[in-house]
């Protein structure tokens, strides 16, 4: 296989591009001068080399354990459970949440093959029986068919611990992307969270 045809092939199989716009995006970089793709396949190279998953949350991090795990003004009562480590930044941006995180890796998805033992749910438990004073975890799983039902599944397992289990209030669009969604939104969503009966 020829580079371009190989470099067409990674691309397409990124989330949201098409072999059109891979195609795209390849013939752009071969315009670029080759300072600009040495530097991105350097960036690339550390990515992989440098990156991966908090062993106490699952954030993605350059450090274990990461910023917020580590962080002596994180509230330690309160943990926000999440889909995928890119929604932490998008709470964060809020400016309004101040507890520590937790990763589930995905959603519950028996048609595409994600059950619970896909998902980081058993460090999520131990986290909360290992002696931890949690009180509250709020599942912020997005307002979308398989989001619900991983949020009802956390609730039925968290609440034996004795935690209170809350769930962002409305106001996210359902079936989209916490990822995606504005500030004042989210901000909004995490004031009026409930709790899951």
């Amino acid at each position: 296989m020829n580079p371009i045809d190989e470099l067409v092939g990674e691309f397409a199989r990124l989330p949201g591009i098409g072999k059109k716009t891979a195609l795209r995006l390849t013939y752009h970089l071969l315009k670029r001068p080759q300072e600009d793709i040495h530097r991105l396949a350097r960036a690339l190279t550390r990515l992989a080399d440098r990156i991966h998953t908090c062993t106490e949350c699952g954030n993605l991090t350059e450090d274990d354990p990461c910023v917020y795990c580590t962080s002596p003004r994180r509230d330690r009562r309160v943990i926000c459970v999440v889909e995928e480590a890119s929604d932490i930044g998008a709470i964060e941006r809020t400016g309004t949440y101040g507890g520590l995180y937790h990763v589930l890796g995905g959603r519950l998805s028996p048609l595409e093959g994600v059950g619970p033992d896909e998902l980081n749910v058993a460090r999520l438990l131990d986290r909360m029986r290992n002696g931890s004073d949690v009180g509250e975890v709020i599942v912020a799983t997005n307002p979308s068919v398989e989001g619900e039902a991983t949020a009802l599944y956390l609730q039925r397992l968290i609440q034996p611990t004795g935690a209170r289990v809350t769930r962002l209030a409305r106001g996210l669009p359902v079936g989209g992307d916490l990822e995606y969604a504005d500030g004042v939104t989210i901000a909004e969503a995490l004031a009026g969270r409930r709790e899951i009966r």
